[in-house]
């Protein structure tokens, strides 16, 4: 029988609860196994993790029982929720109040909580700079997530506040260089020149998670911002250009413009950029990037990023 201890792994099919649980996964000296939570045990995903080694349960966040009993017995977890996949912070926050409960029930001894800043802590609703969403947040899915920080505090779960960034991975998709009209490739994006844009391979969130899952005495209680880089948008048009082999040039959209667009979510997506931009001090400078690589050595910075991922990005 296995003497590792057991790590819950919310979202394991998920970008960051599959990146956790392969980085717990490919340490074998970590002491950890993987318990891999997923609505739907048998989709390709999961059936790989179990390949991997990892112990797959169902789990559903809105079936409170099934996630209680994802979590007995477990030493640990790595909890995330996807408020894309309703886009509705409510719903997002109910799911964070069943995996408070769940935690507490089950006497987890260290949960790291992938979360944002509550946005309104800087920027007050009353702040007319940017729309109110969903009738009580500025960005709802920094918000909720924000918010449901003290639920963790109140129902004394030990746990570790992962505040993450902008992913890397948004330039393989809708945010990815794009040919404009006379033919050059264009960076747009909602951020203003000059400000910077902090960013982070998904991927390193599964990392940056098991280091802190292995020195729980250190990082219990405590909030670590994670990034993997600070850039402007002209920087990381350069340096987008550098590794495709063509020069992109970075142009700054005006948030009002942008939520003019009809891009989906595009208000929300535009009051995030404004958060980025507008307090872009202090965002980036609660991601240390030094003590971030003293956590996590192997953390990438967008060049590294790029020498892997260079080809997968689509240009017209």
């Amino acid at each position: 029988m296995s003497e590792k201890k057991v790590i819950a792994v919310a979202g394991a099919t998920g970008a960051q609860g599959g990146g956790t649980a392969r980085a717990i996964l490919a340490d074998p000296d970590s002491g950890f196994t993987v318990r891999a939570l997923t609505r739907n045990p048998d989709s390709p995903a999961a059936k790989e993790l179990a390949q991997l080694g990892a112990e797959v349960v169902r789990a559903d966040f809105h079936d409170e029982p099934s996630v209680h009993e994802a979590f007995e017995g477990a030493y640990g977890a790595f909890l995330v929720t996807n408020f894309w996949a309703h886009g509705s912070a409510a719903k997002e926050t109910e799911e964070i109040e069943v995996l408070v409960r769940s935690a507490k029930n089950a006497g987890l001894r260290h949960v790291v909580w992938s979360t944002l800043e509550d946005t309104r802590e800087l920027l007050p609703l009353q702040d007319e700079r940017m729309p109110v969403l969903q009738g009580k947040y500025n960005v709802p899915h920094f918000d909720a997530k924000g918010e449901g920080n003290e639920l963790f505090r109140q129902a004394g779960v030990p746990t570790t506040f992962l505040n993450t960034t902008f992913f890397f991975q948004g330039f393989l998709s809708m945010m990815g260089p794009k040919r404009a009209e006379d033919g050059v490739l264009t960076l747009t994006l909602p951020l203003e020149d000059g400000k910077l844009l902090a960013g982070v391979n998904v991927n390193d969130i599964g990392r940056t998670a098991l280091a802190i899952l292995k020195d729980s005495e250190r990082f219990i209680g405590q909030t670590i911002g994670l990034a993997g880089d600070h850039l402007t948008g002209a920087q990381y048009a350069q340096k987008l250009g550098a590794a495709i082999g063509e020069p992109v040039r970075f142009q700054s959209v005006p948030y009002d413009v942008f939520r003019s667009l009809g891009v989906p979510a595009g208000d929300e997506i535009a009051n995030m950029f404004q958060y980025y931009g507008d307090f872009d001090q202090e965002f980036t400078g609660a991601r240390d990037l030094g003590l971030l690589r003293e956590i996590t050595p192997a953390l990438e910075s967008f060049d590294d990023w790029l020498a892997q991922n260079a080809a997968n990005i689509q240009v017209d």
